[in-house]
């Protein structure tokens, strides 16, 4: 008799997921219970679960839609990596400021960081803020567009670097430490944020 059942449950678990497409787990349970309501959620749940494991049925969440606030979007997951380049181009500026040439090993974490401050931070901000979701370049998969981005981020930065000195060989500051540094924070910071804002308002005309 339980097997009976089980196969009962089990078939209609499938029909509502054809005809219903329930968007989450939780919505396939509150529909199957509500014509298995002798069924507690913890035994529809598993039984969604174990059809899941044998291959039976598919479960795949939608994705929720970004949020139509940019302040929401910015503390968001999807805008991870605007918070790992703000914390990197401020984590270096802290140990160019703080830790001398001579303070071994902390040097040499100073050297590693501003390696990736110059070389790939203020170029892969302004190819954000120019491509904010795809490279200008078809591929074919997401792996070789963060590898197409990587290399476009080195490319930029080592065309950027030399600009700003320039600007700066101009200005009262010349080209020292310094001013070097913080405009390349500031360069980093302001492409980053055009950067993040853009790409939020991709999401939202995507959908």
């Amino acid at each position: 008799m339980g097997n009976t059942k089980s196969t009962t449950i089990d078939e209609y678990i499938k029909n509502v997921i054809e005809k219903d497409k329930p968007e989450t787990v939780e919505q396939l349970v509150n529909l199957v219970k509500l014509e298995y309501s002798r069924y507690g959620r913890k035994e529809i749940l598993e039984r969604i679960l174990e059809l899941h494991g044998a291959g039976k049925i598919v479960l795949e969440e939608k994705p929720k839609p970004p949020s139509s606030r940019t302040g929401r979007y910015v503390f968001s997951r999807d805008a991870w990596w605007y918070w790992t380049v703000i914390v990197l181009a401020v984590a270096t500026v802290f140990l160019v400021f703080t830790v001398p040439e001579d303070a071994f090993p902390l040097v040499y974490a100073r050297y590693l960081l501003g390696s990736i401050f110059v070389l790939a931070l203020p170029g892969y901000s302004f190819i954000k803020a120019l491509f904010p979701k795809e490279v200008p370049f078809k591929t074919r998969s997401e792996e070789l567009d963060s590898i197409e981005r990587i290399a476009l981020s080195i490319g930029m930065s080592l065309a950027l670097v030399p600009l700003a000195g320039l600007f700066l060989n101009y200005t009262p500051w010349g080209i020292r430490l310094t001013p070097v540094t913080l405009s390349l924070l500031a360069l980093t910071i302001t492409f980053s944020t055009v950067g993040v804002i853009r790409e939020h308002q991709a999401r939202l005309r995507a959908g």
